[in-house]
């Protein structure tokens, strides 16, 4: 008598479990294909169907084929449902191997097998508790927005339905600002005056004109540039090409809001470098004279 299947977890000999599908003959190990087969074991069809699609193993192209054979045949002979299906079992039988020689040193031969392997796959439905969870957990994608797309009814409706939603969403804003606007306007004038007399009064300096025009106001030749913190008197290098910002009547008022002649920081910093290498020099005159002295002594 023969026993109960229980690579198909069939436990009652004679009795069907689930919806098997076969592939046989199939030219690979069958070590190889278990590899693979024990990735989608007990997962259902669907995550099953994800795994095998971005496998890299090239048996896992076998596998995905007996895998919807075997949905198929559920759902065509036994009338399931496809996406209530699980990978029950599967497993790989060793098939025939074809024996190969090649030919090596001294007229020995080296053996070649080629092996190859039967794949089965069981499907079965999922039991009602794991069902509930399967689906519970497809209905939190869906709402969360993974699966929006398949939900309201297709990858152009969805993105429709997303168009129109932001176009609602910035007539709103639009909307709300233009309110805001409105009352901020006649509710906060005093506010608006206070600061545009806070900006006038940091970007001015004392004892400088703003240049609103070209033409240098009566008494005040030396143009200041606030980028750069410089200024230029009449008749300088740069003068000419210098778009004043502010007009200054003195080098003294110049230089006492914060600006600058041009190269004045370089040229300290080239007689700071000068004063060093001067400073430098003195010290090593002096250890010379110092060591010609004791050599002296010791003669």
């Amino acid at each position: 008598m023969t026993g109960p299947k229980l690579n198909e977890k069939s436990f009652v000999a004679g009795e069907r479990s689930g919806t098997k599908a076969s592939a046989m003959y199939i030219r690979s190990s069958a070590w190889k294909a278990r590899v693979v087969l024990n990735l989608i074991r007990g997962l259902p069809v669907r995550n099953a169907d994800e795994v095998l699609q971005f496998c890299d193993r090239d048996a896992a192209t076998v596998v995905r084929k007996v895998l919807a054979s075997a949905v198929a045949n559920a759902q065509h002979n036994d009338e399931q449902d496809p996406e209530e299906l699980y990978v029950k079992a599967c497993f790989a039988d060793e098939g025939p191997t074809m024996k190969r020689f090649t030919p090596r040193a001294r007229g020995r031969a080296g053996a070649i097998k080629k092996r190859s392997c039967h794949i089965t796959i069981v499907v079965d439905r999922l039991d009602d508790r794991r069902l509930e969870a399967v689906q519970a957990r497809e209905a939190k994608r869906t709402a969360a927005g993974r699966r929006r797309g398949a939900a309201v009814g297709g990858t152009a409706a969805s993105r429709k339905a997303r168009v129109e939603r932001s176009r609602q969403r910035a007539q709103g804003l639009k909307a709300g600002d233009a309110g805001h606007d409105h009352d901020h306007d006649h509710d906060h004038d005093h506010d608006h005056g206070a600061a545009d007399t806070a900006v006038a009064e940091v970007q001015s300096f004392a004892g400088a004109v703003p240049a609103d025009t070209d033409e240098a106001p009566e008494g005040y030749d030396i143009k200041g540039n606030a980028q750069s913190m410089l200024y230029h008197e009449p008749g300088s290098r740069y003068y000419n090409q210098t778009k004043a910002e502010y007009w200054f009547e003195s080098v003294e008022a110049a230089e006492a809001a914060g600006f600058s002649a041009p190269g004045s920081g370089k040229k300290d910093d080239d007689a700071e470098v000068n004063d060093a290498d001067l400073n430098d020099a003195d010290l090593n005159d002096a250890e010379v004279n110092d060591a010609a002295d004791e050599n002296g002594e010791e003669a």
